[in-house]
């Protein structure tokens, strides 16, 4: 057994461990321990044979014949590709397990720890293995896996009606995105015998045209809806919200990822890449994701909805990255579309840092107020400062500020949008600066956004007795926030070194480089092929740290007195929360502006005093915006499931014999269709 193979079975020891023996644990406490024990190891595991796989280049490939043989067995391989994405799962993870021990505790006695051991580690063993699988019944088993185990943990809190809805729609759109996968791996097998992912790769070459855009159609579908791409996204601001936060920075920081994995993996490893629209079509689902994403962000006032809208932003922006570079590719310009994959693939790594920060951080917020509604927080900073720095660092690089991670990886995505004016096609003369619009646009927006999320939740005065009570969480709560925060501060500086480690990869997927070698880029700068563009985000750190210090050094020089004061009251003397903006006050001027879009509901009451109606007593006014796809769409969709549902429910006679004729039927069917096939 080489060392890959054995940190492999380490990391599914580790994490069957966990899930077992948290049953024989004598606690709630000791079931808590363990279950973060039997994770820990087992993302230690994932660690090391991902790091080995990307450094040495060497794939680990095993064999399981003999369980479902019939199937093809299980079959493990690991390549650089999937070992990013095993990286991320267990670097995300690894944190996650460890903040989960502190913030779990308030569930002793009340739920179900020992059951919760085992999704949670179920969880991270299925999404281990999507990115380890080699077969189709690997694949898909795993893919399972991921989806049921998640299931139940959004199911937590399932006594609250929101939380049904919510895994209601999750399984239905998880098992929307397995439907789809079956006819997609159909496609391209069609012998019985082609079920690795190495028969796949050679039976793609000579697939007619129509099967590969019919595989490619059923992928972007299926694997976009586990992304959570709009409109199939409906599933993440309900999901996220009702999971343990822990567990939604690892659904919204991994798991939709491996959508992204899937895509790739399909796309451009098995189908080595195709025409031109699929580029096309992948920028422009991008591009209408990203938009959507942020600006339904910015009316949510709950913490963790927000942050799900900014999932569906992020995977947006991924998406335009890919969807450049392919077109890019399929123009000749191979260097250039490395940029827009290179990107693309960097944001993955930095949305799973700051997601999950982000994420930590709200349930940080939620486990000390028992609220994740902005309007009932204000004056964190002061309660939970080291929540609140670590809230701030993961707000900027969300919003791309430099030097942090997101900034790095979203002007490379840039770039390989400018570079479309290579391409003399009046398509691509239309389309990438609308691309690049839409881009620019969503950053500004996702930086007014966090604005908003930040300045009133942790700012300003408290608006309730639950965050004028708040203090810091747990030290272990703490330090994994610090740890992320550092890290994305780490990638931003580094992102030179980082993007060589992903030309690696892209080197390893012939539909990414099409063959074509890089070129080796400066240690400092990120350079783009033509030479005429290059930043280097080291130098930016270093220029914005000499301007702080050079600004604080002049200020002890002259001697400023800082002098402390009551915020000017206009006139009023004693100022009190009522006083402070809200969520809603700051997104109304962009709300009016974008009206025809969110199409809200309101409702303006006025009550005023019984001796004069020019007297108000109070005025009470109320804004919903349900996004009207949802409306136009999955309402008549549910409606007629419903009504479908009714009929076929005649059919439950309750007499035996008529169900055996159910069963006869069927068979005649189906023995019908065998001879009809031959």
């Amino acid at each position: 057994m080489s060392a890959e193979s054995g940190t492999l079975v380490l990391m599914v020891a580790g994490f069957a461990g966990g899930a077992g023996l948290a049953f024989l644990a004598p606690s709630d406490r000791g079931a808590r321990l363990v279950t973060a024990l039997g994770a820990i190891v087992g993302c230690l595991g994932g660690l090391a044979a991902a790091a080995t796989v990307i450094v040495t280049g060497r794939p680990v490939i095993a064999v399981l014949p003999n369980l479902v043989s019939s199937a093809g067995g299980i079959v493990i391989g690991l390549d650089r590709l999937g070992a990013l994405f095993l990286a991320l799962v267990a670097a995300v993870g690894l944190l996650a397990a460890i903040y989960g021990v502190s913030y779990t505790a308030e569930y002793d006695g009340r739920r179900p720890l020992r059951f919760f051991a085992v999704m949670f580690n179920g969880f991270l063993l299925g999404m281990s293995l999507v990115a380890c699988a080699a077969n189709i019944f690997t694949f898909l088993l795993a893919w399972e896996v991921m989806a049921v185990t998640s299931y139940f943990l959004v199911m937590t809190e399932h006594e609250s009606d929101d939380t049904r809805q919510a895994g209601l729609w999750y399984i239905a759109m998880t098992h929307f995105a397995l439907v789809l996968l079956l006819p997609m791996f159909l496609l391209m097998a069609p012998s019985a015998d082609a079920t690795t992912f190495a028969d796949l790769r050679l039976g793609a070459r000579v697939l007619p045209t129509a099967a590969r855009d019919g595989v490619f159609l059923l992928a972007l579908l299926a694997f976009g809806s586990k992304a959570g791409i709009v409109p199939l996204h409906v599933w993440l601001p309900r999901a996220h919200p009702a999971a343990p936060s822990h567990v939604s920075a690892l659904m919204s920081g991994v798991m939709i990822k491996l959508g992204i994995y899937g895509l790739i993996r399909v796309t451009f490893d098995l189908m080595g890449g195709g025409p031109t629209w699929w580029g096309g079509l992948l920028l422009t689902v991008g591009s209408v994701s990203a938009l959507l994403g942020v600006l339904y962000a910015l009316m949510e006032h709950d913490l963790k909805r927000l942050l799900a809208y900014h999932s569906v932003e992020n995977i947006g922006i991924i998406l335009i990255g890919i969807g450049a570079g392919s077109i890019l590719n399929g123009f000749g310009l191979h260097a250039l579309g490395r940029i827009g994959f290179a990107g693309a693939l960097f944001h993955t790594v930095n949305h799973a840092s700051f997601k999950a920060l982000l994420f930590l951080g709200a349930g940080g917020v939620i486990q000390q107020t028992h609220t994740g509604n902005m309007e009932e927080l204000g004056g964190l900073i002061k309660r939970m400062p080291y929540t609140a720095a670590s809230f701030l660092v993961g707000s900027a690089a969300i919003a791309a500020l430099p030097p942090l991670n997101g900034f790095a990886s979203e002007w490379l995505i840039f770039q390989s949008l400018l570079a479309g004016t290579h391409i003399p096609r009046p398509e691509v003369a239309i389309g990438f600066p609308i691309a690049v619009g839409i881009l620019a646009l969503t950053s500004g927006l996702a930086a007014a956004c966090f604005v908003k999320a930040f300045g009133i939740s942790f700012l300003a005065m408290p608006r309730s007795d639950h965050a004028a009570r708040a203090q810091e969480p747990h030290w272990s709560m703490r330090t994994m926030m610090l740890l992320l925060a550092g890290g994305c501060g780490v990638l931003g500086v580094a992102a030179p070194a980082v993007i060589r480690s992903l030309n690696s990869i892209i080197d390893s997927v012939p539909g990414l480089s099409a063959g074509e070698p890089v070129a080796p880029s400066p240690r400092l700068w990120l350079t783009m092929p033509d030479g005429m563009t290059q930043m280097s985000p080291l130098l930016i750190a270093v220029l914005l740290g000499a301007i702080i210090v050079a600004v604080a050094l002049a200020l002890h020089v002259r001697g400023l007195r800082v002098r402390r004061a009551d915020t000017w009251g206009c006139g009023r003397i004693g100022q009190t929360p009522r006083m402070e903006y809200t969520a809603s006050a700051f997104a109304e001027p962009l709300r009016r502006i974008f009206s025809e879009l969110y199409r809200p509901t309101e409702d303006l009451s006025i009550s005023v005093h019984g001796e004069s109606r020019y007297f108000v007593r109070s005025i009470t006014y109320t804004s919903h915006v349900v996004p009207w796809f949802e409306k136009a769409f999955y309402e008549p969709l549910t409606r007629g499931v419903h009504a479908c549902a009714t009929q076929v429910r005649r059919l439950q006679a309750g007499y035996v014999h008529v169900y055996l004729l159910y069963v006869a039927a069927a068979l005649v069917v189906a023995l019908a269709s065998a001879w009809w096939f031959q």
